[in-house]
């Protein structure tokens, strides 16, 4: 049935967060950012597992060689599941910052994007956004960001999207494919202070634009022009990122999180932490790989 809401896994993530959707092997891969951990799970045959990797994640992306590229607390890192090394490219200190890494994902010609947040109010706006290039090259693309997060491009490659969670704001850029270079920012839309935050981020092949609402209970779907085109309620106050995934790219893929919900609400939200589906009439967007 298109539309319908389907709980999908109980695995209690404390934040679980970064859903990507491997179209080779029909496979979804996320973090759970506190547990260390990358989930994979088979839906055709309802096969699920974990990966501990000691050190928390924040965002994984594909890579065009094989294995996946992680955003972790020591930097950047490539690591597959035949192995239980991590082999590091870009230490944290390269970043010229304290501040841990966040959400992250990879253009269409394979350059990685990823940004950083600050839970200390007082060093607010001092997070940056993040490149790094198939040749391992690290590029400061913007400064002066509250918390970074959900990043994604329209299907033409002519915007980019980047959300900034703690203002409320996800922004619009011009964004030049060849070079990857980003300019005019301005405001894609500002969400209202009592709706939650905007948080994880997908474009759609239509070029409509879907963000997970921190605090918020729901998914929104937007316009090219910032106009909210539909919503879909959780039964989950915090979801915290999405993917689309299926043979036809059409499942809506949802991670949630526990993380700073009170006993009470926990009662309230038993599936607080767990991974939903909504079987959509819309068609996503292929990852793309990082090329290192």
């Amino acid at each position: 049935m298109i539309n319908k809401l389907e709980h999908i896994l109980s695995i209690n993530n404390i934040t679980g967060e970064g859903p990507i959707w491997n179209i080779d092997e029909q496979t979804l891969y996320w973090v759970d950012v506190l547990k260390h951990r990358i989930y994979r799970l088979a839906p055709r045959t309802g096969k699920s597992e974990f990966f501990d990797i000691g050190i928390s994640i924040s965002a994984i992306a594909f890579r065009k060689s094989g294995g996946l590229l992680l955003a972790t607390k020591d930097g950047l890192a490539f690591w597959n599941d035949h192995s239980d090394k991590l082999q590091f490219i870009v230490d944290h200190c390269k970043f010229k910052t304290n501040a841990p890494l966040n959400d992250g994902a990879v253009d269409r010609q394979g350059r990685f994007w990823v940004g950083t947040w600050s839970g200390d109010s007082s060093n607010l706006p001092a997070n940056n956004l993040y490149r790094l290039d198939p040749d391992e090259t690290l590029k400061v693309m913007e400064t002066g960001i509250h918390l970074s997060n959900g990043i994604g491009w329209s299907p033409d490659n002519k915007f980019m999207y980047y959300t900034d969670s703690s203002i409320h704001i996800i922004y619009k850029y011009d964004f030049d494919l060849s070079s990857g270079e980003i300019e005019n920012k301005r405001i894609f839309i500002k969400t209202p202070d009592d709706e939650g935050e905007p948080d994880g981020l997908k474009v759609d092949s239509e070029g409509f634009v879907w963000s997970a609402r921190w605090d918020g209970w729901k998914i929104s779907r937007y316009d090219p022009m910032g106009k909210i085109e539909r919503e879909f309620k959780l039964p989950v106050q915090r979801p915290t990122s999405i993917c689309f995934g299926g043979k036809d790219l059409c499942d809506l893929y949802i991670t949630s999180a526990q993380f700073g919900l009170s006993k009470k609400e926990k009662e309230r939200q038993p599936f607080a932490g767990n991974l939903f589906k909504i079987r959509t009439d819309i068609k996503g967007l292929e990852e793309s790989k990082f090329l290192g």
